[in-house]
């Protein structure tokens, strides 16, 4: 268990994060009057739920053809895609771009899932696998983005950060998480530790891009430094965009001269005073 997480248990002990920015759809199609109608028409005919915003830019983008999935689980195996791109977030994190097979391609991950990795060394007996979600939006064309902490003696991680372009890894997925349907429950809590924000993110992701969701989500984010905690500014975007529907508690085992939220362990004390009771209404 994160050393933060002293209490835990079910979806709350093991749950996932809160980040959602709508982005403007930006592709301008030729014949701007014919996408429309084809547009309104598709519109016209969907079921509450069927279109989240990353939805329409997918349709208006490719008038309504679905994307090449790279990943398909199943049977399907491995897959070693190229690193493209290397970002320097802080002192011991990453941000990693892979090259899907194709510029067009989408990665095949639904909400909410998360991929394999594979890395055997020269020295290695055996390969090591880890499980990371992707930051980056389902819908994205032709990479995946991984944020990646370095560990001390963490062979996957290590290796990660040594990493360069063009260098290959290999993957594997989608891996399947928790199931997610659009208001499957009014309010839901959200309680992580350092890059265990990253499938959260995934999840509240799809919640705040969705129109037809009207989910509220409570995160409480614990971490040793402020510079640990990362997607810090997305979710302030999300406060000041939803801020009727979306609160984040950062709790820091470090904190800076004048922090002005939560010290130490996340604990059911500090639970109880900044998460709704359950008896309110429908809360996961």
């Amino acid at each position: 268990m994160n050393p933060w997480l002293k209490y835990g248990g079910g979806f709350i002990g093991a749950t996932m994060v809160a980040f959602g920015i709508v982005r403007a759809m930006t592709t301008e199609p030729e014949d701007m009057e014919a996408r429309i109608a084809a547009h309104e028409e598709r519109m016209a005919n969907a079921k509450p739920g069927d279109y989240t915003n990353a939805a329409l830019r997918r349709a208006r983008a490719n008038d309504g053809k679905p994307a090449n999935k790279t990943f398909t689980g199943g049977d399907q195996g491995w897959l070693d895609l190229k690193l493209e791109s290397v970002e320097e977030v802080s002192d011991n994190t990453k941000r990693f771009r892979f090259a899907l097979p194709d510029k067009d391609d989408v990665s095949g991950l639904q909400i909410a899932s998360a991929l394999l990795t594979k890395y055997k060394g020269p020295e290695m007996e055996k390969p090591v696998i880890r499980p990371y979600t992707p930051v980056s939006d389902e819908d994205a064309r032709g990479h995946i983005d991984l944020l990646i902490k370095r560990y001390p003696n963490g062979p996957m991680s290590e290796h990660l950060h040594s990493m360069e372009p063009p260098q290959r890894l290999d993957f594997k997925g989608p891996i399947p998480k928790y199931p997610w349907a659009p208001n499957k429950h009014d309010h839901i809590c959200l309680i992580a530790g350092g890059t265990g924000i990253t499938p959260m993110y995934q999840l509240c992701r799809a919640i705040f891009s969705n129109p037809a969701d009207k989910t509220k989500v409570t995160l409480v984010f614990g971490n040793v430094r402020e510079q640990d905690i990362l997607l810090k500014r997305e979710f302030e975007d999300l406060e000041n965009t939803y801020p009727q529907r979306f609160r984040a508690f950062y709790m820091l085992d470090q904190p800076p001269e004048g922090w002005m939220q939560g010290t130490g362990y996340i604990n059911l004390d500090m639970l109880k005073q900044v998460l709704p009771e359950p008896k309110v209404e429908n809360i996961k």
